[in-house]
């Protein structure tokens, strides 16, 4: 009997099974063969209304169908454009800190030494090897363009900065080392270096739209994104293209272009506390803790704001009024100089970018070309208030020092055109504030910070200004320079140039091109650069430093 009843049982099961099964596949040969739900190609006049909501800043596909096609029907592939280079480039460097040791967190020497009148490599001199650098660096730039009509431009620039052998662990243990591994380094295993280690090499160097002619104001344009921001000659905005990564900038600039003067007012922000990179959404969590109080502090940005103009009334000239608005609100000494800590051979006055601090910048450059003779003349003044470095564990959200920073930079010179190498000779004068107490720290023999003098250089292309082996910075020194430059043809570039660096006080740092302290200053030297500054600054006899490089740079 039990049987027979689980035959009956299953009889019905089935029947009613095939029933459903027939039912589903009908269903579902409709959906599939839906024209509502086929890539969501609409009749003619027919709109789809009972979709959920698609969260996306846009209502729903139809709102968005324009600007995200399926099938792509909107790109054109004449409005589509790349350009793409490559350059690998082998350096050495002899003698990087004149004779003694590699550098600690870039500096050759120590503060502590410096204040004492003791000169002492800041890696124990000679207990190490002279510091002799040979390494290659390459690039590669992938830049991709779409003109989505005569005056709106999206631009993506991928960039793989790579130092050969420097992925993996430097220790190279087992399959540790750069052979396996293709994209960031572990991180350094020197405990000195340990702020400089650890890297990837793909990144993004620009992505952003650009609009010309906004809101139909003709001349008006907007660019919004990470981008490049270079003014005049790279002085203290460029693109820094010598280093293997240059400088961009997240934000939004805006243009207003006329015969007579070109406008530029922009908004970037170098440093963002609320949320880490790539995070999915927002309101999470600060990723910087504040200072002090041990809370995280989500308005602890920096913001840069740059107002910068060009006249072009004045025939063979122009002139480039500027003002620059930097406000760091991290706390003070957060922005140390290579890491080091407040008070400790480091932030300093002249620590770059220096957290806690308003500072206003008003400048101007000037340029003139009249036949044979060009001359370039560009002053800067900087005014504001910013925390003392040596009182930052005390309060450090004090702004209890005065800006009072300048800089200066000529340039005369005269090309004989109607020779067939162009051959040009040019004189220069550089200047940049110091500040005689840039390396104060409460209770010590440097004495108490009064104010914040040195000059600074924000991002510039010190490259093409301050010599190519990058040893100086347009921030504390006095430096006339001689050029000589000829061409022999097109392709061909002949350069001699001579440079006299100086400090502008004796109390502050040599500061080289990446603005960071390269040797602390004796607090008794007054004679500057006249042959005794590194003896008096450098144990031992200093040495000199040598550099060169070869350079293959191919492009698109």
């Amino acid at each position: 009997m039990r049987s027979i009843g689980d035959r009956k049982g299953c009889k019905g099961w089935v029947s009613h099974s095939l029933a459903f099964v027939a039912t589903m596949l009908v269903a579902g040969l409709q959906f599939l063969f839906s024209p509502a739900w086929a890539g969501y190609e609409l009749p003619p006049g027919e709109r789809i209304t009972n979709l959920p909501h698609i969260p996306r800043s846009m209502p729903n596909k139809e709102s968005y169908e324009n600007y995200d096609p399926v099938i792509g029907r909107n790109f054109d592939i004449k409005n589509f454009w790349m350009r793409a280079d490559l350059r690998v480039r082998p350096e050495f460097r002899n003698g990087v800190c004149f004779g003694g040791g590699p550098p600690t967190a870039g500096t050759c020497n120590t503060l502590a030494g410096a204040r004492a009148n003791t000169p002492a490599f800041a890696n124990g001199g000679g207990q190490t090897k002279a510091a002799n650098d040979f390494y290659v660096q390459q690039w590669v730039r992938l830049g991709i363009g779409y003109d989505l009509s005569p005056d709106v431009n999206f631009y993506f620039e991928i960039i793989d900065s790579a130092t050969w052998g420097g992925n993996g662990n430097p220790n190279n243990a087992g399959n540790g080392g750069d052979a396996l591994n293709h994209n960031c380094a572990q991180g350094s295993v020197n405990a000195g270096q340990a702020n400089n280690g650890g890297g990837c090499r793909l990144g993004v160097r620009a992505a952003y739209v650009l609009v010309r002619n906004l809101a139909g104001v003709q001349g008006l344009s907007m660019k919004a994104g990470r981008q490049y921001v270079i003014f005049g000659n790279h002085s203290l905005f460029g693109h820094f293209d010598w280093a293997n990564t240059g400088y961009s900038h997240d934000g939004i600039m805006f243009q207003y272009s006329t015969k007579v003067f070109d406008s530029y007012l922009g908004w970037f922000r170098n440093s963002e506390t609320d949320i880490l990179q790539g995070q999915p959404v927002g309101s999470g969590g600060a990723n910087v803790v504040q200072a002090g109080n041990g809370h995280p502090d989500g308005g602890s940005d920096v913001d840069m704001f740059i107002f910068y103009n060009q006249l072009k009334t004045i025939p063979g000239m122009v002139f480039e009024p500027y003002y620059v608005l930097y406000l760091n609100q991290l706390p003070t000494g957060a922005a140390n100089n290579n890491g080091l800590g407040a008070g400790v051979n480091g932030g300093t006055i002249g620590t770059p970018k220096q957290g806690n601090q308003v500072r206003h910048m008003i400048g101007q450059r000037s340029e003139l070309r009249k036949g044979n003779w060009d001359a370039i003349l560009e002053t800067a003044w900087q005014t504001g208030r910013m925390g003392d470095p040596s009182a930052a564990a005390v309060n450090p959200q004090q702004r209890n020092l005065t800006i009072n920073a300048w800089a200066f930079r000529s340039w005369l010179g005269y090309t004989v055109y109607e020779h067939k190498w162009k051959p040009r000779l040019a004189v220069n004068l550089d200047m940049a504030s110091g500040d005689g107490r840039a390396n104060c720290n409460t209770g010590t023999a440097a004495g108490q910070c009064r104010s914040a003098n040195t000059f600074e250089n924000f991002f510039p292309t010190n490259h093409i200004h301050m010599g190519y082996a990058d040893v100086q910075a347009w921030k504390n020194m006095v430096a006339p320079q001689l050029n000589f430059q000829a061409r022999p043809s097109e392709r061909d570039h002949f350069e001699i140039w001579y440079m006299n660096m100086n400090l502008q006080s004796s109390k502050d740092c040599w500061y080289r091109a990446g603005q960071g302290c390269y040797t602390f200053s004796n607090s008794n030297n007054a004679h500057i650069f006249t042959g005794g500054y590194l003896t008096a600054n450098l144990p031992g006899s200093p040495s000199n430093q040598s550099w060169g490089f070869v350079q293959l740079w191919m492009n698109f």
